[in-house]
């Protein structure tokens, strides 16, 4: 992972710390909980709930280590222009994919908080570079696989 360069929003610092704090405060005790439990029912050469219980510690430290790492290198990027003229960092835009005319609306965000399920892309993705810096009207070719064309709709 290329920490040297991770960028957020306030918000997703915020959702990231927020998770971190979870898995400390209380998945981290919850799982002590259920080795300890599962160290009680004896032998553990053939105890799956304690097979189960540290495979998921693991999970949980590596995901606590990953956090840590990510905000001990954000940089958050504060989207402090009001003009709503220019694609940038945190925006809020649509476009319409002029292949389909499919209208899409995404918030342009870092890598570490990209969810295509709650409409944000990363900055550095094809569709975020092809359009940081373009205007309402500007029509940008992204370089996918199969390249495509946008046009930008709307800025917020």
């Amino acid at each position: 992972m290329d920490l040297e360069k991770v960028i957020l929003t306030r918000e997703g610092a915020e959702k990231l710390t927020a998770e971190l704090r979870h898995l400390i405060d209380d998945v981290r005790p919850e799982v002590i909980e259920q080795l300890s439990f599962a160290r009680s029912l004896g032998d553990l050469s053939e105890n799956a709930d304690y097979d189960a219980a540290k495979a998921r510690q693991s999970d949980v430290e590596l995901r606590i280590r990953q956090l840590e790492d990510i905000l001990s290198a954000a940089t958050i990027v504060e989207n402090t222009s009001t003009s709503t003229k220019v694609v940038s960092f945190g925006r809020t835009v649509t476009i319409k994919h002029l292949g389909t005319d499919k209208l899409l609306s995404f918030k342009i965000v870092g890598t570490h908080e990209t969810n295509p399920a709650a409409n944000t892309i990363s900055n550095v993705s094809p569709l975020g570079v092809a359009i940081l810096g373009g205007h309402v009207g500007d029509v940008a070719t992204v370089k996918a696989p199969k390249p495509y064309s946008v046009e930008i709709i709307k800025i917020e």
